[in-house]
């Protein structure tokens, strides 16, 4: 309450406390000092405003003080501050709010008032060279910092990004100060999560810089480089330019510190989804990392395993590496998670046994350790991506196990669960199964089940679809459930026919070659001929018999070899 001097030795005073004590930030609080502290910035005392700073920028480390800041107007205080000439100010008004913004309406609270612009102003000021201070190095950290805590709201991204923002993260991006990376890299992880930012990392030419700290010595720098590289290789051009400046190899050493899951669940991450382009799984074959991604598949942290097992799944779809996962005893522990409950683990663990069970070897392991039933068990699953990921995996299960009919029948139930499936909402659940179905319809017996459970016109009720991935699989279903009793007819009465004929019409040849599957099995039958005759079929078909793909010629000319015996036995009665 005194003059400035008074006010400053007050203020030195209370810097003599540990400040970093919750018992002397509550103190703070508790006294009405931090309201006297707020006040203190709004003057012209450049002294006194700094020593509040150094005060505030050490309590608000606490979230009740952090809250209290913002309710007293802090924040609009100290965005003031960022025009100040005085450099030091700058700076601690800066890591204040990078502090306090670390909830969202104080976040809301900078933007509003013009924050982020003066934050990516601060990081303009200075250019990146041999040549700045440690000024000018405090002064970008501090801005940086706050940038960081304030892009974790999707507004803030796009007003870092309109300031201006994208090419002066990519800048300092450049410089070999972790103290400075570690912010940058922070904030460009959290803004990966945009489009416009993921194009801007790859076009801006960050993914280089990315990569190369990878080899920091800094754990939380290579931690936030693994992150942004997870959330970009989404995007194909990127898993590429990791290859090219050699990241899947520093991505593949990072392994070895496994005891800090932080860092473990970023690099997984980023080597799960590198592992989306098959350049990119030979490269980790070279690396050997198949073989250490298994020993991650026990006694780790459930953000760890999820992108563990989406490595595997991805890597399990090149053949060595199936053999290679059993070879390192990976079958058994993968088994063993698909009694997990996240969802985002079971959606991975079903693509990565069912890319096992395409080898008939690890089926025999997978089947004899109860793998198939428990997949089976996790179409009940509410979560409509798990069910459609356990179908999926059932496909190559049943078409690898020895005496797979035998097989399916032993799930009481069973059969009648993945019928039922069909009446689900979600597109990818209804193809899933119907591939599933396709398979299994191939024993005689288990497709006289599903006959009984209603296939017949829960599939036929599917027709009308314009999606060319259910077509697909829904045609499959349909020719093989064709092969029992008086189905074909049914399908006939349930009106599947005429929305199969018009799927010759698709672009994708590969509903083309099951749709003539389908349709040469129900033109066995009379009057599916006749509908399909009306439909326009033959001339579709016509063009297809010159095909190349020998399964589509075949079906092709078959079908249009029925629909003509059809039409001349019915011109022998009519004039006979």
């Amino acid at each position: 309450g005194g003059d400035p001097t008074a006010t400053l030795i007050a203020l030195c005073s209370m810097r003599d406390f540990n400040l970093s004590e919750e018992t002397c930030q509550l103190a703070i609080k508790d006294t009405g000092c931090l309201e006297v502290l707020i006040n203190l910035l709004d003057t012209e005392e450049i002294k006194c405003q700094t020593g509040s700073l150094k005060i505030l920028k050490e309590i608000s480390q606490n979230i009740l003080i952090r809250h209290a800041i913002a309710d007293l107007g802090g924040l609009e205080i100290m965005v003031k501050i960022l025009d100040s000439p005085d450099t030091d100010l700058k700076c601690l008004a800066a890591e204040t709010i990078a502090n306090v913004a670390r909830f969202k309406r104080a976040r809301k609270t900078v933007r509003k008032h013009g924050g982020i612009k003066r934050l990516v102003e601060l990081l303009e000021s200075i250019s990146v060279g041999s040549s700045y201070q440690a000024k000018d190095t405090e002064t970008v950290r501090c801005a940086a910092l706050a940038l960081w805590s304030c892009s974790k709201s999707t507004k803030n991204k796009k007003a870092i990004r309109k300031a201006g923002g994208i090419p002066l993260l990519a800048r300092w991006l450049k410089c070999s100060h972790a103290n400075i990376l570690i912010p940058i890299v922070g904030t460009l992880q959290e803004c990966a999560s945009e489009p416009s930012y993921r194009h801007a990392i790859r076009t801006e030419g960050m993914i280089e810089n990315l990569v190369k700290n990878l080899s920091s010595e800094h754990e939380e720098l290579q931690m936030h480089c693994a992150s942004a590289i997870f959330k970009c290789a989404e995007d194909e051009e990127i898993r590429d330019l990791v290859r090219k400046h050699e990241g899947l190899q520093s991505l593949s050493a990072l392994l070895d510190k496994s005891e800090n899951k932080q860092l473990l669940a970023a690099v997984t991450g980023a080597i799960w989804k590198c592992a989306i382009s098959r350049e990119n799984v030979l490269k980790f074959q070279e690396y050997k990392t198949v073989e250490t991604l298994v020993t991650l598949l026990t006694d780790q942290p459930e953000e760890v395993l999820i992108n563990v097992i989406g490595a595997l799944g991805e890597c399990c779809q090149e053949e060595e590496n199936r053999g290679t996962i059993r070879r390192s005893g990976g079958i058994a522990p993968m088994v063993t998670l698909l009694t997990a409950t996240h969802p985002a683990l079971l959606v991975n663990v079903n693509k990565a046994v069912g890319g096992c069970a395409m080898e008939p070897e690890n089926m025999a392991i997978i089947d004899s350790l109860d793998g198939v039933r428990l997949l089976w068990s996790l179409l009940k699953n509410p979560n409509p991506d798990v069910q459609a990921s356990a179908a999926w995996a059932l496909c190559p299960c049943v078409e690898n196990a020895k005496n797979s009919g035998e097989m399916v029948r032993s799930f009481v139930g069973g059969l009648e669960l993945i019928v039922n499936l069909l009446k689900s909402k979600d597109k990818e659940v209804l193809t899933s199964v119907c591939a599933a179905i396709a398979n299994i319809a191939k024993d005689q017996e288990n497709l006289a089940v599903m006959t009984d459970h209603g296939v017949v016109p829960l599939l036929s009720k599917l027709a009308n679809t314009n999606n060319n991935k259910l077509r697909r699989h829904l045609a499959e279903a349909i020719a093989h459930c064709c092969m029992w009793g008086s189905n074909r007819v049914a399908f006939g009465e349930a009106k599947a026919v005429a929305p199969l004929a018009r799927y010759l019409k698709s672009k994708d040849p590969l509903v083309h070659r099951a749709t003539a599957q389908a349709l040469y099995q129900l033109s066995e039958d009379p009057n599916n001929c006749v509908i399909m005759h009306e439909n326009g079929v033959v001339k579709l078909l016509l063009a297809m018999v010159g095909s190349t793909d020998d399964t589509l010629q075949e079906a092709a000319a078959g079908c249009i070899a029925n629909i003509r015996r059809l039409a001349l036995a019915t011109e022998k009665a009519k004039y006979g």
